[in-house]
């Protein structure tokens, strides 16, 4: 059995380096890994991981160790937006995720709906840099020419999908596991072209960052479906985003609640 304690004695034995120090919050339970030369880092929250550990066991510790040594290996490392148009992605995630990097400078972020912010990414290839302000600044990029050349890249992702189909109604389900799977949902023309399909009431979910799920809702059932699905997606997923799903009607998405006992839809109010 794992505790915040145990956890905290692993990480720290899995991640000793040289130059690399371990600061320990007791009061919010949380376990900072930082480079002592440039005082750079990283916070993990160990109740998070704890309670992953009881679902995925060591997996949960491995995934863990591997996003914090990627996010140190980048850290302190100048990037250039210019020399590297190809790799920038926009990134989806929840309206809870930080806003600025630990040295106070904002990310750039677009609002997109009630649940989701949008982020963008240099993609590093085994891990991406969140684009904030300063870099942006200094490379002297415009927010326009930033979303113009993340959604253009963007497009040219696989939109492969997978059909399943559950008490009468459809799913289908992105996941390429590169990393911009929920981004995805940015795809306009991606949606039309599955809207064109549907031929029930069309759910677009993105519980986690790594899987967008489209649903085709042809009885009240499939709402239900829908909410164990994304709950489940929601919980296991490594960057959980939202556990709602969203209506798509004309190009729009609209959250809604799904109560599960009266299989009522509630659409929320924006």
């Amino acid at each position: 059995m794992v505790d915040s304690k145990k956890l905290r004695r692993i990480l720290e034995e899995r991640l000793q380096q040289e130059n690399r120090s371990f600061l320990f919050d007791r009061e919010k339970d949380e376990l900072r890994i930082e480079n002592e030369e440039s005082g750079k880092g990283i916070t993990v929250s160990l109740p998070g991981i704890v309670a992953k550990w009881h679902e995925k066991k060591e997996k949960a510790i491995d995934e863990v160790i591997y996003y914090v040594e990627e996010a140190l290996a980048v850290m302190g490392t100048d990037h250039s937006l210019s020399d590297q148009e190809k790799n920038i992605f926009p990134v989806i995630r929840s309206t809870s995720f930080p806003k600025e990097v630990e040295e106070g400078v904002p990310f750039f972020i677009d609002e997109h709906t009630a649940e989701t912010n949008i982020y963008y990414a240099l993609d590093l290839g085994k891990t991406y840099r969140l684009i904030d302000e300063r870099l942006m600044k200094k490379e002297g990029w415009t927010k326009e020419r930033l979303r113009e050349m993340a959604r253009f890249n963007l497009r040219s992702l696989p939109t492969n999908v997978k059909r399943d189909e559950v008490a009468g109604s459809i799913f289908y389900f992105l996941n390429t596991n590169d990393g911009y799977d929920a981004s995805r949902i940015l795809n306009d023309k991606f949606l039309k072209e599955m809207a064109g399909q549907v031929q029930g009431e069309m759910t677009v979910s993105v519980p986690h960052g790594d899987v967008l799920i489209i649903g085709d809702i042809r009885n009240e059932t499939g709402y239900d479906v829908l909410a164990q699905m994304t709950m489940s997606f929601f919980t296991g997923g490594h960057v959980p985003i939202t556990a709602l799903s969203f209506i798509y009607e004309e190009g729009t998405l609209e959250p809604i609640f799904i109560m599960a006992k009266n299989r009522a839809v509630e659409r929320e109010n924006k």
